[in-house]
């Protein structure tokens, strides 16, 4: 579990793990080998009895700023039948869809920008804690591109409301803590020097609990969301993605 990563700094604490997205240079964008890192981290926790509690965290000045928006592109161009581009998408959906269905409980420490695929990567934790200074953002419309990067847009239906959600979609605008907690995208908004010691919290009695009970209260909870994606396409979203990239360039500036 304690390998050298690229994207990432695991640390952990015996029955605490913690991940943090390390690519502060540029704003922890997730890239294909952060998705890779994450995989591989999370598909270990489903067999460690160890872990009780995943907090997922973001080094330097933000938690993550969205998807590598270099990469699509340059996936693109590299190969122009998209196959390496709908890998790569599907690789975030099973990223996605592991992390929600962990049978131990995950917490997202939020701070600074929590925008588009770092939104998804929290909404699919079962805890969120956000600094109040923080700041989110669902910019995909902005950008030319649906909304179709791990399967998140049920998921953030489920969570915040399809109404809400529309509008964050459409408007592409940008959201702070509190209007979060209201959405329920955080369950909690700290001062960021109480970030930890919020995790704290809501960590210690999740370690008194009984590991069986948790796991099938997460797997209750997970079949209703399960037939939620379904409903509204979010296993396609590696083609979906794929086809509209191929027909646009990805602009710079949403």
């Amino acid at each position: 579990m304690l390998t050298d990563y690229k994207t990432l700094r695991v640390t952990d604490e015996g029955r605490i793990l913690n991940v943090q997205l390390n690519r502060p240079e540029a704003g922890n964008a997730v890239d294909g080998q952060m998705l890779t890192e994450l995989l591989e981290v999370l598909r270990a926790l489903e067999d460690d009895a160890t872990v009780r509690v995943m907090v997922l965290s973001g080094a330097g000045d933000h938690f993550c700023q969205g998807g590598d928006r270099a990469e699509f592109p340059a996936l693109l161009a590299r190969d122009p039948s998209g196959s390496e581009l709908r890998a790569l998408a599907n690789k975030a959906q099973r990223v996605c869809a592991t992390l929600a269905q962990l049978p131990i409980v995950s917490i997202a420490r939020l701070h600074g920008d929590v925008i588009g695929a770092g939104l998804g990567l929290a909404a699919f934790c079962d805890l969120r804690v956000g600094a109040d200074t923080s700041r989110f953002r669902m910019p995909e419309v902005g950008l030319g591109v649906p909304p179709a990067w791990g399967g998140v847009l049920p998921r953030l239906a489920e969570e915040a409301g399809q109404a809400q959600v529309r509008r964050l979609l459409l408007t592409a605008e940008v959201f702070d803590a509190a209007a979060a907690e209201r959405l329920s995208l955080l369950h909690e908004v700290v001062p960021a020097d109480d970030l930890d010691a919020a995790v704290t919290r809501w960590a210690k009695p999740i370690l008194r609990r009984d590991p069986t009970t948790l796991r099938i209260t997460k797997t209750m909870l997970n079949a209703r969301a399960g037939a939620s994606q379904l409903s509204v396409g979010g296993y396609f979203d590696d083609e979906l993605l794929t086809a509209a990239m191929s027909r646009r360039a990805l602009p710079q500036h949403p």
